[in-house]
C-alpha cells in the first residue's frame, strides 16, 4: 500500500475481553473515517498474529490503532521493535481485554470504542519506553516471577470472557496454596541485593493485574527506566500483614519485606530454573535473566 498522510492500520483481536461486537468495530471505523483517515481492518487469527502483522504491514502505515487486550497491544509492540525507528507508525489503543493494565496506565477508557477514539484523534503521543527480556522478547508494561504470576496466562479464556476479572481472583486463590520463595541475586544500576523472594516485577505501568497499584508520581513511562518491585519471603503473620498493608496503600518504603527501586538495566540470578510472565504470557524458566528498557521507543497516543 503506498504511504500517505491519512492512512491508518487497525488491527483487531476479535478475540479480546468480553464486549467486542460488530457495531463497536463499525463505529471505530466510521469515527477515523470521518476524521479524514482511509482504514485498513486486519484481524488476529492467533497466537503471534498481531505481532506478525504489525512486522508485515505497520511499516506502510502513518498511523497505528490496536483494538484488543493488553496483549495484544503487547505483540503490537513487539512488532513495531522489529522495524527501524523512523518506521514505527504512532499508536492508537482501544482497549478490550479483561484487566487493560496499560489502558489505566495510559489514561484511556476501557471497553468503550467511541471514547477511545476521541482520545486517539484529539491526544497528544507519549513516549513510551519498551522493555526487553534478554532472548526472550519484549514487554509492554510488566515481566514477573513468583506469586500469582502464572494466573493471566493459565485462567482459560472462556473463564476471562465469562467473569472478566473475576476470574483472575479465582484462579489466585486457587494458587495461594502453591506460593514459594525463591533465592535470587539482584544486580542492578546502582547495586545489588539478595535473599529470598515470593514475587518480583520489572515494570513501566501503574497497574498490574488491575489490582497492584503503583504510585503514579513515581511511574514515568518516558524516564527511560523500568521499576523493579520484590516481595520477600514473609516470617511469620507480621510480615504478610505488612506486604498486603503496603501494596493496597502503595507504600513500598515502609514494609521490611517490600523493595522499590528504578534502573536501566538488572540481571536476576536464582538457584533453579523459575518461572516468569511476560505481558500476561507465558515468559519461560530462567535461572538468569537480564532485562533491559528501551526509552523512547513507540509513541501511543494518551
Amino acid at each position: 500500500m503506498a504511504k500517505n498522510v491519512k492512512s491508518l492500520m487497525m488491527l483487531v483481536n476479535p478475540s479480546a475481553g468480553r464486549s467486542m461486537t460488530e457495531p463497536m468495530l463499525g463505529s471505530a471505523v466510521g469515527a477515523f473515517c470521518e476524521a479524514g483517515y482511509s482504514p485498513t481492518v486486519f484481524f488476529t487469527t492467533g497466537p503471534g498474529s498481531a505481532q506478525e502483522l504489525t512486522i508485515r504491514h505497520a511499516g506502510d502505515f502513518d498511523r497505528m490503532v490496536c483494538l484488543g487486550g493488553d496483549g495484544t497491544l503487547s505483540d503490537v509492540v513487539a512488532g513495531l521493535m522489529h522495524l527501524s525507528p523512523e518506521e514505527r507508525p504512532h499508536i492508537g489503543y482501544i482497549p478490550m481485554g479483561t484487566a487493560n493494565d496499560v489502558a489505566n496506565t495510559l489514561g484511556l477508557p476501557m471497553r468503550q470504542p467511541h471514547r477511545a477514539v476521541e482520545k486517539i484523534l484529539r491526544g497528544k503521543p507519549l513516549n513510551y519506553d519498551v522493555g526487553e527480556m534478554a532472548g526472550v522478547g519484549y514487554f509492554t508494561y510488566i515481566a514477573a516471577f513468583g506469586a500469582f504470576t502464572e494466573v493471566s496466562y493459565k485462567t482459560d479464556q472462556d473463564l476471562k470472557k465469562a467473569l472478566g476479572h473475576l476470574a483472575y481472583v479465582i484462579e489466585a486463590v486457587s494458587s495461594l496454596s502453591s506460593i514459594k520463595s525463591y533465592h535470587a541475586l539482584v544486580e542492578y544500576d546502582d547495586g545489588t541485593l539478595e535473599g529470598n523472594f515470593i514475587y518480583g516485577a520489572v515494570s513501566n505501568a501503574v497497574s498490574v493485574g488491575g489490582v497492584m497499584k503503583m504510585n503514579p508520581q513515581m511511574v514515568d513511562l518516558s524516564d527511560g527506566k523500568v521499576e523493579v518491585l520484590l516481595v520477600r519471603e514473609p516470617t511469620g503473620p507480621s510480615d504478610l500483614n505488612s506486604i498486603v498493608a503496603g501494596i493496597m496503600a502503595r507504600d513500598y518504603a515502609n514494609s521490611p519485606c517490600l523493595t522499590l527501586l528504578q534502573t536501566e538495566d538488572v540481571q536476576i540470578t536464582f538457584d533453579e530454573p523459575v518461572p516468569w510472565t511476560r505481558d500476561g504470557e507465558d515468559g519461560g524458566k530462567h535461572v538468569t535473566l537480564e532485562l533491559h528498557c528501551h526509552p523512547h521507543a513507540v509513541r501511543i497516543f494518551c
